[in-house]
């Protein structure tokens, strides 16, 4: 573990020559609202983490990883060519603290590497039923995210969602459904204008404890489907 967070303390504390978006006047209107959508379903809060709340004296800490589909040609023309993978990696350092009555509250820093994309956010979780050996666990989650360190752009989300999850012997199935509100705000291309937007979000995962807790989430944002891989420890 000592050397993960090693790895990921060094994509946080930035990138020689990153990709900028530059050139987000080359852009049209429309043009600037799908990519925005597109940063959303990769920035937005994912918790990576079963519904069952963890308790006043539980704790869930791991780095993940996460990839998200993009459209190149926008992203490419956004950076003057200079960004233009089949997907934004987002690795992120995340914890999850249990409170009284079924809370939970969590938050995760992120940064994309070879750009200067980087991501904060939090949530807060409440266990309208906590789960036992014979019911699930469902609870509902806000939350919030923002992107950080991009001069040309200021995009936050905010989210809702219901999940339910349940364990059978040392895995946990979790799935769940919301909704992200953004805005997307261009800052250095007059001919543009602001847009706000919603997106329906649907997720599905497993928590496995194989020693360390290992969870992977297949996640789907309007038109962007995310993967993420999590390892941490969870009690």
């Amino acid at each position: 573990m000592k050397h993960l967070f090693g790895i990921v303390l060094l994509l946080f504390t930035g990138f020689v020559n990153a990709a900028t978006f530059n050139s987000l006047d080359a852009l049209e209107q429309n043009q600037f609202r799908a990519m925005s959508k597109n940063l959303t379903a990769a920035s937005h809060y994912k918790g990576i983490t079963p519904t069952e709340p963890l308790g006043i004296l539980g704790f869930d800490v791991g780095l993940s990883l996460s990839s998200t589909q993009i459209d190149k040609e926008l992203f490419r023309l956004a950076s003057s060519g200079t960004y233009e993978p089949r997907a934004i990696l987002l690795p992120r350092l995340s914890v999850h603290k249990g409170l009284p009555l079924g809370f939970d509250i969590g938050a995760f820093i992120s940064g994309a590497p070879s750009t200067d994309i980087k991501l904060v956010g939090a949530e807060l979780r409440y266990a309208i039923v906590k789960g036992n050996i014979a019911l699930p666990a469902i609870g509902i989650r806000a939350s919030y995210s923002a992107i950080e360190g991009v001069s040309e752009l200021n995009v936050n989300s905010t989210g809702l969602d219901i999940s339910i999850s349940k364990g059978i012997a040392n895995a946990t199935l979790y799935a769940g459904a919301g909704s992200i509100r953004s805005n997307s705000r261009p800052v250095s291309a007059p001919n543009l204008d602001d847009e706000s937007y919603s997106q329906s979000k649907t997720f599905v995962g497993i928590n496995l404890f194989l020693g360390i807790n290992v969870t992977l989430e297949a996640d789907r944002t309007g038109g962007y489907s995310s993967y993420s891989a999590k390892v941490g420890f969870r009690f």
